[in-house]
């Protein structure tokens, strides 16, 4: 008789157990995830013609370094050009992506770090300058013709 109240007690204790795990798991499924944070920075932020110019897009989740991003592009033009160079690059160190370039041609630049992590995306871009700077950019139009979804939305009598 003990043996079999034994076996009952136990079964009864491992179902409260599991039914208590699955509560905590279903807690956290339900909390959503941090959103990943990108600092992006410009080295130095007035740069000289033909000299390196350091771009670093830090990116976080929380207090986490995230080194495991899908994707890290910077996208940078000329201010008023139509024509975007759009470089990959890869992670570097501490949740760091970096790239080094130089710019031949003075005037103000602008770069989008473009950061796909963790089923998210994020676009912070920045304005810096070669040299004389430029007429900038009107900061109120779109910096392409694509709109949010990645469709063409230009018009060019088609």
């Amino acid at each position: 008789m003990k043996k079999y109240l034994w076996c009952v007690l136990s079964i009864l204790f491992l179902i409260l157990a599991a039914s208590c795990g699955k509560q905590e798991n279903h807690n956290a499924a339900n909390k959503p995830p941090q959103i990943i944070e990108v600092a992006l920075t410009i080295k130095p932020e007035k740069a000289e013609p033909n000299k390196p110019v350091i771009f670093e897009a830090k990116v976080t989740q929380g207090k986490e370094a995230v080194e495991d991003a899908d994707e890290v592009t910077f996208e940078i033009w000329r201010s008023k050009d139509e024509k975007h160079e759009k470089i990959n690059v890869k992670h570097a160190e501490n949740g760091i992506y970096r790239l080094e370039k130089s710019f031949p041609t003075e005037g103000t630049y602008y770069v989008i770090s473009h950061v796909t992590a963790r089923d998210m995306h994020s676009m912070p871009k920045k304005d810096f300058v070669v040299g004389t700077p430029s007429e900038p950019e009107d900061p109120n139009a779109s910096h392409s013709n694509m709109d949010m979804k990645g469709h063409d939305n230009s018009t060019n009598g088609h």
